[in-house]
């Protein structure tokens, strides 16, 4: 190896599976992965909960992360499916109050999620088709929203998806394909009487 490369190795940032190894012996280094990955984590999870759940469990996902450093797959670099998957399962056991709110929203129209300081112009076209889609996603069976919500809203691939939620990529594939055909089920009659 060069001088250069070794300098230029040294210098580049360690993985997240780099990181979560030494924190098995030292469980401060896990604040990198929390550096790193928080605000994706309570994003997401601020999309499907009020403020105060989504921060109380971005908080717990991390915790129970650092918990279970032990069990992690060292043979993935990147932490974040594996964060999302703890996080999906934490909002899972919110999932009746996650479906009432749908369920309200597709009544009244109205988002009760929606963050007053949120952008006005990118909030219109959502919320046209907001009361639909929150009936449609209520509609859906757990498994088959948290697929579809990872791949909307975590922006996550099939795979990342397969390892957030410890299933198969062909469970994705099949929740993913079953969901679509539910929301296009609940969303089209309505675009057909649009037109």
């Amino acid at each position: 190896m060069t001088a250069d490369a070794a300098v230029a190795e040294s210098t580049r940032a360690p993985s997240d599976a780099q990181v979560i190894a030494r924190a098995l012996t030292d469980p401060a280094a896990f604040a990198t992965i929390f550096d790193r990955h928080h605000d994706a984590i309570h994003g997401y999870l601020r999309r499907r909960l009020d403020a105060a759940i989504a921060e109380e469990l971005a908080a717990e996902t991390f915790a129970r992360a650092l918990h279970g450093v032990a069990r992690y797959d060292h043979e993935r670099a990147d932490a974040l499916p594996w964060l999302y998957g703890i996080a999906a399962n934490l909002a899972r056991r919110h999932r009746r109050t996650e479906v009432r709110r749908l369920r309200a929203y597709a009544r009244t129209g109205r988002d009760p999620l929606a963050d007053e300081h949120d952008e006005a112009p990118a909030r219109l076209d959502a919320a046209a088709a907001g009361p639909r889609l929150a009936a449609a996603l209520a509609a859906l069976s757990a498994g088959d929203r948290e697929a579809v919500l990872l791949l909307a809203w975590a922006e996550l691939s099939y795979d990342e998806i397969a390892a957030a939620l410890r299933v198969p990529i062909g469970t994705v594939r099949s929740r993913l394909h079953r969901a679509r055909r539910v929301l296009r089920a609940h969303l089209e009659p309505e675009a057909s009487h649009d037109r």
